[in-house]
């Protein structure tokens, strides 16, 4: 999700189809270049959160994995929006014995 749908989604907007159909596109040409299947990005997809759900409560609905391209460039992008930790340091354990 980029900052530009956050703040659609803050103002109650709606994307237009253009830029729907232009990160579609965009989504495709990362696919292609990478050449990675839908089902490897979906497997990766939910080892990603799997890995994140042991360190921190994040919110699975809104989350998203997704291949980015900018500049000839493609990136591998996770947005989790983090509910709250669910491990503690050992900093926190050593302040509590004391």
């Amino acid at each position: 999700m980029t900052l530009r749908d956050i703040i659609f989604k803050l103002l109650g907007r709606q994307k237009t189809s253009a830029s729907t159909a232009r990160e579609r596109l965009q989504l495709v040409l990362a696919h292609d270049r990478c050449d990675l299947s839908p089902e490897l990005l979906d497997q990766m997809r939910r080892e990603i959160l799997d890995v994140v759900a042991k360190y921190v409560e994040i919110d699975i609905e809104e989350g998203a994995v997704s291949l980015e391209t900018e500049d000839r460039m493609t990136a591998l992008v996770a947005n989790l929006p983090i509910k709250r930790s669910l491990v503690t340091t050992s900093s926190d354990n050593d302040e509590t014995a004391s």
